[in-house]
């Protein structure tokens, strides 16, 4: 595995990337004609879709600003030291700059989105309801592009979620996405292989896992909890994939571009993407047991599981 120290360059969000082989990349994104964050319940389809690591497209449900709030839509409100500007369930706002009117506007913003994207959430999947842990919400008001970071950080490089210092134990990542851009900019995403398709690729390369290692960096802080060999072997196939720069190019994947006042949700510790390009963003993040599922075999647990033939937490 090499850790290259900067980027390849890759085509522009629009160029060539290899194309994908019959229906194989094209089913990874499903579109749902939604456009109120009140929702009924999803059909058994679209849920196995998105339990399969699929996108969920809504080409038509946006999150309306107010005229007051157009004036936050500037990256002098986010503070440049952090990744990007938060929202606890709390309502603690951080990252964010500015007088006390514009925090003010900030957090009624974000607070207005994280109801609303939880909203959503419990309509279409109501069997989920009784068991999400909210995470902080997110507004993401800088361009992506731009962005200076070490490969391992760089989401422009193709990926499923998973984070070393914060073990989860094959707790799933569902997250709402909404692309709040004024000037008509899309947000623009490679999607790329199914789960299981990445995980036989890059699972022969993982290194063993250590449970004296993990214990030691438990005790250092260096992770939050105890990293469990689930936890390893995900950070494996995140660190696999993003160093791989001949996969980053090769891998049959698609460009997919959100436009303003759209949204989409995926689990993303399933799907494989990449952020290529994108100013102004509002995402929402939410925790599921994977037994909490409607389907708990297909969760990267599970198939993880099946793929090493043991039990991974």
């Amino acid at each position: 595995m090499t850790h290259p120290a900067s980027p390849r360059p890759f085509e522009s969000a629009e160029g060539n990337l290899r194309a994908p082989t019959g229906d194989t990349i094209s089913a990874q994104i499903l579109t749902i004609d939604q456009d109120r964050w009140s929702a009924s319940a999803l059909d058994p389809a679209s849920i196995a879709a998105l339990e399969a690591g699929k996108v969920l497209y809504f080409p038509h449900l946006a999150f309306t600003l107010d005229t007051q709030e157009s004036r936050l839509l500037t990256p002098a409100v986010h503070d440049p030291k952090v990744r990007n500007i938060s929202l606890s369930g709390e309502r603690l706002l951080k990252g964010a700059l500015g007088d006390t009117a514009t925090l003010v506007a900030l957090t009624a913003m974000i607070g207005r989105f994280q109801e609303q994207a939880r909203q959503l959430v419990d309509g279409m999947l109501p069997h989920y309801r009784e068991h999400l842990r909210m995470a902080p919400t997110s507004y993401r008001p800088t361009k992506v592009e731009t962005r200076v970071q070490s490969w391992r950080a760089d989401d422009r490089r193709l990926h499923v979620d998973a984070f070393p210092s914060r073990p989860n134990r094959g707790e799933r990542i569902l997250r709402v996405f909404s692309n709040v851009n004024p000037e008509g900019v899309p947000r623009v995403w490679r999607i790329g292989e199914p789960f299981d398709v990445v995980a036989r690729h890059f699972l022969p390369r993982a290194k063993p896992y250590s449970g004296w290692q993990a214990k030691l960096l438990n005790a250092l802080r260096v992770t939050k909890t105890l990293r469990s060999e689930y936890d390893h072997l995900m950070l494996q196939l995140h660190d696999g994939m993003k160093s791989d720069l001949d996969y980053q190019q090769d891998a049959h994947q698609m460009t997919m571009a959100f436009p303003p006042g759209s949204s989409w949700m995926c689990f993303s510790d399933q799907a494989s993407h990449a952020v290529m390009s994108g100013q102004y963003m509002l995402e929402q993040t939410l925790h599921l047991s994977p037994q909490q599922q409607y389907d708990r075999n297909t969760s990267p647990l599970a198939i993880l599981s099946r793929l090493t033939g043991h039990a991974l937490i």
